[in-house]
C-alpha cells in the first residue's frame, strides 16, 4: 500500500510498513512475560529452517496516512498474569510506534497463541547426592 510521503522543506520521509512491524515486535518482546512472538506455523518453520530472524514475526500492521492498527501473537510464560502481560504489551507498543513514527496507534490487538513451559534442569545423580 503506498503511502503519502511526509514532506517537509529538506524533502520527503517515507516509513515502510515493515519499520513499523519491526518496532512492535521488538516492544512487545521486550515486556517482562513475553516469550516471544508467534509468527504462525509457516513462520515458525521458516524459522527453524534457519531463514534468519524475523524482527517482525507475530506482527501485522495496518498503517494509513496517520494511523496505524496493530495485531500482535504472543507467547507468554507459564505463570504470568496473561491479562497484565497483554495491557504491558499494548502500553509499550503503542509508545514505542508513536513515538518514533510520529503515527497514532488506534488500536493494539493482543492474540496469546501459547504458553512457554520453563524445562525443569537436570539433576545429575551426584549432585542429587551432595544435596542430601
Amino acid at each position: 500500500m503506498e503511502k503519502p510521503d511526509i514532506e517537509n522543506a529538506l524533502g520527503t520521509i517515507k516509513i515502510a510498513d515493515e519499520v513499523v512491524e519491526i518496532i512492535a515486535g521488538l516492544a512487545a518482546s521486550q515486556v517482562e512475560g513475553v516469550a516471544g512472538m508467534s509468527g504462525g506455523l509457516v513462520g515458525d518453520i521458516a524459522q527453524m529452517l534457519g531463514r534468519g530472524k524475523n524482527l517482525s514475526k507475530g506482527v501485522k500492521v495496518e498503517v494509513g496516512e496517520q494511523e496505524a492498527a496493530v495485531n500482535l501473537y504472543l507467547v507468554v510464560e507459564y505463570g504470568v498474569s496473561i491479562p497484565e502481560v497483554s495491557l504491558k504489551v499494548q502500553e509499550a507498543v503503542k509508545e514505542a510506534i508513536e513515538s518514533m513514527t510520529g503515527l497514532l496507534v488506534v488500536e493494539t490487538n493482543v492474540h496469546v497463541q501459547g504458553v512457554n513451559f520453563r524445562p525443569v534442569p537436570e539433576i545429575k545423580d551426584e549432585e542429587l547426592a551432595r544435596l542430601k
